[in-house]
C-alpha cells in the first residue's frame, strides 16, 4: 500500500481529489458546450502505467466495492469494480470504478483519467451514435473541438462475451476525458451473462 500512496494513488486519496478532477470535468463538458446534468455519469476510470500499481489498486478499491468483471478488451485486463456506496459528486451518483491493466502506452499523468456518461440511445454503431449525439445534444460544439484543443476518437470496445453493443465517442483535452456511449457499463456486463 505504502507504493500507492507515494504514487497519490491511495483510494483514499483519488477520493480526496475527486471533487478536483470533477470540476475538470465540468470545464471540459462547457468546451464541449453540453450539459450533462441530466445524464448519468455511469462509471470513472483510473489510469496507472505500472502493473504492480495496477494490481494493489485492483486489491485496494475491492474494499470500497465488488468486482462485477475482469473482461480482456484490446489485449489487457479492464477490471469493474461496483461500489458499495455509490460515490456523490456534483450532483452525480457514479456507480463504478473501471480500472484498465497498463497496455504499452504510457499515460503522462497517473490517476482519474475519464467519466463515462450514459446518453440513451438504440446505437449499435460509432455513425448511428453521431446521429444519435447530434440529436440528444443539438449544442455540442463538433465544429469547433479542434480549435478548443479537445480530440475526439469514436470507438467500438467489446469484450468476449458481450452481447449488447456500446459504441464510444471520447473527448479529450490534456489529462482529462468525456466519453459518451447509449448504455450503462453494468447492462453491457450483464448481457455478458444472457
Amino acid at each position: 500500500m505504502q507504493k500507492l500512496t507515494d504514487a497519490g494513488l491511495h483510494p483514499e486519496q483519488m477520493l480526496a481529489a475527486l471533487p478536483t478532477f470533477m470540476a475538470e470535468i465540468a470545464q471540459l463538458a462547457a468546451d464541449l458546450e453540453v450539459d450533462l446534468s441530466s445524464y448519468q455519469a455511469d462509471h470513472i476510470a483510473l489510469r496507472v502505467n505500472d502493473l504492480s500499481l495496477a494490481k494493489q489498486l485492483h486489491h485496494a478499491w475491492l474494499a470500497y466495492g465488488e468486482e462485477w468483471s475482469v473482461n480482456e478488451i484490446n489485449g489487457r485486463p479492464i477490471v469493474v469494480i461496483g461500489f458499495e456506496k455509490p460515490l456523490q459528486v456534483d450532483g452525480w451518483t457514479i456507480e463504478a470504478l473501471e480500472l484498465p491493466y497498463p497496455s504499452d502506452k504510457v499515460y503522462p499523468q497517473q490517476g482519474w483519467e475519464h467519466v463515462e456518461f450514459v446518453i440513451p440511445s438504440a446505437s449499435a454503431n460509432t455513425d448511428e451514435l453521431k446521429v444519435a449525439l447530434e440529436q440528444t445534444l443539438p449544442t455540442l460544439a463538433w465544429d469547433s473541438l479542434t480549435e478548443k484543443g479537445i480530440k475526439v476518437k469514436a470507438s467500438s470496445p467489446s469484450g468476449e462475451h458481450e452481447r449488447l453493443a456500446n459504441p464510444t465517442y471520447a473527448f479529450k483535452k490534456g489529462n482529462v476525458c468525456i466519453k459518451l456511449h447509449p448504455c450503462s457499463l453494468k447492462a453491457v456486463i450483464e448481457s455478458e451473462a444472457e
